[in-house]
């Protein structure tokens, strides 16, 4: 009686597109069931979110919450597999769902075009059962630990970059880990490389947004045994992988706010900044400045080309930061400095902090752009 009323709760079209699922004892009609009544977000819809959503709506999760604000681009599409050359230019967002709803029209799937911020994080996640952190950056990944520490979810964590990936559960239970375990404080922001920068194996995100998904599943239906106070890291040079354990700290758990994460990720940068007298300028003056009199103002990008042909600032300088850090670009610099200011940009304002530290030990001045090339198109944006 009890398998016939469950077999009542999913349409005989679900019983078969899942059937491989209910085959197995350990999920059964049941467990679908509680796939199909359960809920997922996840944070990001890159290189880790892309398989992640695409293998939940396969497995029939029922409702699927995406945030992210970034659009489509060309060099996205050799991991980011739920977009296609067709998405290029539009909304991540926009694209993920019509890739979901392709695969599993039933799916019902929330849009969020919106960065996650300590104002709106809360709100967004408050309604979803499991959390998945697929984004690429600290500020995020603490403010999403820190959101289901105060929502009590559970964060199903994954990251990479070049050819390893890791992946674990935080907060699966009272006393289980978190990723302030893991990190309890931020690196350097400019010791950190971005994607871009240090590049990453296609198939990598594959790899680990599968197993993030893989660890949903399961705790969703309450099966196997979940990452929880483990860390999963995977090699794909070596084909290998190990694992680490975790050990909760309750000093990490008290989290009763949130906070700004952009700030907290930085403490140390601006510290630098200050201790070595650093001076930086934001994107709005410089425009300002360079509207006045560009002729004495260079300004050099220190990212590399690949970075600059995707996007660059019209006439601007591409001196690569290793050809910076290995001295073949000095005696040129030196050059530019004696005819003009300059000021330093790379993608946010991480490379370029470390471009102007060695500048200076040849002893050549120059002003960081705060914020890069990303700061630059968003007031270009808020100006048109």
């Amino acid at each position: 009686m009890e398998q016939s009323q469950n077999e009542a709760n999913l349409n005989s079209e679900e019983i078969a597109r899942y059937a491989r699922h209910i085959s197995l004892p350990e999920i059964g009609i049941k467990g679908q069931e509680k796939l199909k009544t359960s809920s997922v977000a996840c944070i990001g819809t890159g290189g880790l979110g892309s398989p992640l959503l695409i293998y939940l709506a396969a497995a029939g999760i029922g409702r699927i919450g995406i945030v992210d604000f970034d659009v489509v681009e060309h060099s996205n599409l050799q991991r980011q597999i739920i977009h296609t050359t067709n998405s290029i230019g539009i909304l991540k967002t926009h694209s993920a769902k019509k890739h979901i709803l392709k695969i599993n029209p039933s799916c019902q799937v929330d849009l969020f075009n919106q960065k996650l911020t300590s104002i709106n994080a809360l709100e967004i996640l408050k309604t979803y059962d499991v959390i998945c952190d697929c984004s690429d950056n600290f500020p995020t990944r603490y403010l999403v630990n820190d959101a289901c520490l105060i929502l009590n979810k559970p964060n199903i964590y994954g990251s990479i970059a070049r050819f390893e990936g890791q992946a674990s559960v935080f907060n699966l239970k009272e006393d289980s880990p978190n990723y302030r375990d893991l990190i309890p404080t931020p690196p350097p922001p400019e010791l950190i490389p971005s994607c871009s920068e240090a590049g990453v194996m296609g198939i990598l995100p594959g790899i680990i947004g599968t197993i993030q998904a893989a660890e949903a599943i399961k705790i969703i239906t309450n099966i196997g045994y979940p990452l929880n106070g483990r860390l999963l890291i995977f090699n794909a040079l070596k084909m290998s992988f190990k694992e680490l354990r975790l050990n909760s700290n309750p000093e990490n758990r008290n989290i009763t706010k949130l906070i700004d994460y952009e700030n907290f990720c930085s403490e140390i940068k601006v510290k630098d900044e200050i201790d070595l007298k650093i001076e930086s300028i934001s994107v709005k003056k410089l425009k300002l400045l360079l509207s006045q009199s560009s002729r004495n103002i260079l300004l050099i990008d220190v990212r590399n080309p690949i970075e600059n042909k995707e996007c660059s600032i019209l006439g601007s300088k591409l001196i690569p930061l290793s050809t910076i850090e290995n001295g073949e670009a000095i005696n040129e610099i030196k050059i530019y400095a004696a005819q003009k200011n300059l000021y330093i940009f790379c993608k946010s304002g991480k490379r370029s902090v470390r471009a102007i530290k060695h500048l200076k030990k040849f002893g050549i001045s120059s002003i960081n752009i705060k914020g890069g090339i990303e700061a630059w198109n968003q007031e270009k944006n808020n100006s048109n």
